[in-house]
């Protein structure tokens, strides 16, 4: 397989498997363009590799920028923007972590306080006990998310083994 056979058929990988993660499809294919490219790409560049309008692009790196896994270069003698990819994967993961603990755990775990606020009854008393074991759970994985985030990657995988023996 010639290299970029290679390269287009992880992009269209990266692309499926990031609409299975939660994220838009352009999105991801927009992060696996950039992840294997060897220097930064400009908008127009991203545009004419996946075959994305303007709007689609800027709207997708901008997100990606907001999730902090690209970054926006300056080419001597060049206008245009660029961007490149974090390359180092256990930054990505903890990045992308990161950025799903703030716009999935945390509203959930607000809203499920809200939910044990319930008026007090006998019938209300299996309701909250239900909230209150989904709430120990996510705070678990809270924790999780926050050991992962600070952890470094031989610590963290050096954990999870130990946890298995």
């Amino acid at each position: 397989m010639k290299l970029e056979q290679a390269k287009q058929q992880f992009v269209q990988t990266w692309g499926n498997f990031g609409s299975q993660w939660g994220i838009n499809r352009s999105m991801a294919q927009v992060h696996a363009f950039l992840l294997v490219s060897d220097h930064s790409q400009c908008t127009e560049d991203v545009m004419e590799s996946l075959g994305i309008s303007r709007g689609n692009a800027n709207m997708n790196i901008r997100e990606l920028m907001n999730w902090n896994l690209i970054y926006k270069e300056s080419v001597v003698g060049d206008r245009r923007e660029f961007f490149r990819a974090e390359k180092d994967m256990w930054e990505v993961a903890k990045r992308i972590v990161k950025e799903r603990k703030r716009r999935e755990l945390e509203p959930l775990q607000h809203h499920l306080a809200e939910l044990k606020k319930v008026e007090q009854s006998y019938e209300s008393i299996s309701f909250v006990a239900t909230i209150e074991n989904i709430e120990r759970l996510v705070t678990r994985l809270d924790g999780l998310s926050n050991t992962l985030m600070k952890a470094d990657e031989h610590v963290f995988f050096g954990k999870i083994l130990n946890m298995f023996k």
